[in-house]
C-alpha cells in the first residue's frame, strides 16, 4: 500500500530513490512515459502544487488488465476513472454530470483548483455482473478504450449501462489550452503517443496520513518500480 511503501529507499549506487540526483531528466522521462503508455504500463503524473497537488497513476485504457485494476486500487487508492476526449464523449452523448442532474446540490460549486469538475456518468459494460470486481472493471475499461478508437462504430447504449462502477471524465474541448487537470494531462500524453483518447487516472494516496501522496514519495514509488514520473509542467512544455 502506498503509505507503507512510498518512503525513500537507497539505490545500489548509494543515491536516494526519488531524489533529484537519481531522477531521469524530464525529456527522457517524457519519452519513457510515451513508451510505457504504448506498452500498457503505468506512468505517474503530478499536476501542480498550486492545483490539486496530487499524483495520479495513469494507464492507457485499452490495456488495463485485472492486475492493473488491482494495482490502481492497492497502490494508488483513489477513484478509478476513465478520461475520454471531448469529441469522443460528445459522440457518445455523455454530459458533464453537473449538467445532467437536476438537483440543487449541483449548483454553486466553488472548487479551489478549477472552474468545474470533469465528471460525467458512471458506467458498467453490459457483459459484467456486479461491475466492481477487478475483472469486471477491466472489461469495462478496455471496452471504453476500444470504443474511443472508433466512436462512430459503437452503439454506446448497447455496450454500456448507467449507473456503473467506472467513473467517466469528459475532457475540456481544447485540452491543456483550456484546462490543466489530470484528465487533460493524461489525454495529451495519449495523443503524443498516437493512442486513442481514453486513459485511466487514479489518485495516489498515503495510507498513513490519508492525504495525497507527496511528490517525493510518488517519485520514490516510480523509481522502485521503474515507472516514469512526470510533473504537469513537463507535459505542458511538450504537449501545448
Amino acid at each position: 500500500m502506498t503509505g507503507h511503501h512510498a518512503g525513500p529507499q537507497s539505490n545500489a549506487d548509494g543515491t536516494t530513490a526519488g531524489s533529484n540526483a537519481s531522477a531521469n531528466p524530464s525529456g527522457h522521462s517524457f519519452e519513457h512515459a510515451l513508451e510505457s503508455l504504448r506498452a500498457g504500463e503505468p506512468i505517474l503524473v503530478h499536476d501542480a502544487a498550486d492545483r490539486e497537488g496530487e499524483t495520479d497513476l495513469i494507464y492507457h485504457a485499452d490495456t488495463v488488465s485485472p492486475a492493473a485494476v488491482a494495482r490502481l486500487r492497492n497502490d494508488a487508492g483513489g477513484l478509478v476513472c476513465v478520461a475520454l476526449g471531448h469529441d469522443v464523449a460528445e459522440a457518445f452523448d455523455l454530459p458533464f454530470y453537473s449538467d445532467a442532474i437536476d438537483h440543487p446540490a449541483t449548483a454553486d460549486h466553488e472548487l479551489g483548483y478549477d472552474d468545474r469538475s470533469s465528471f460525467s456518468l458512471t458506467v458498467n459494460h453490459r457483459d459484467t455482473y456486479t461491475g466492481i470486481t477487478d475483472a469486471d472493471r477491466s472489461t469495462t475499461i478496455q471496452a471504453l478504450g476500444e470504443a474511443a478508437a472508433a466512436p462512430g462504430a459503437i452503439d454506446f447504449t448497447a455496450e454500456f449501462r448507467v449507473p456503473g462502477h467506472v467513473h467517466l471524465l469528459k475532457a475540456a474541448p481544447d485540452l491543456l489550452a483550456q484546462r490543466e487537470g489530470h484528465t487533460e494531462l493524461g489525454l495529451a500524453l495519449a495523443g503524443a503517443a498516437d493512442l486513442s483518447p481514453a486513459v485511466v487516472v487514479c489518485e495516489m494516496l498515503d495510507d498513513q496520513t490519508g492525504e495525497a501522496l507527496t511528490p517525493a514519495d510518488a517519485r520514490a514509488y516510480a523509481d522502485r518500480h521503474g515507472f516514469p514520473y512526470l510533473e504537469g509542467s513537463d507535459v505542458l512544455d511538450r504537449c501545448q
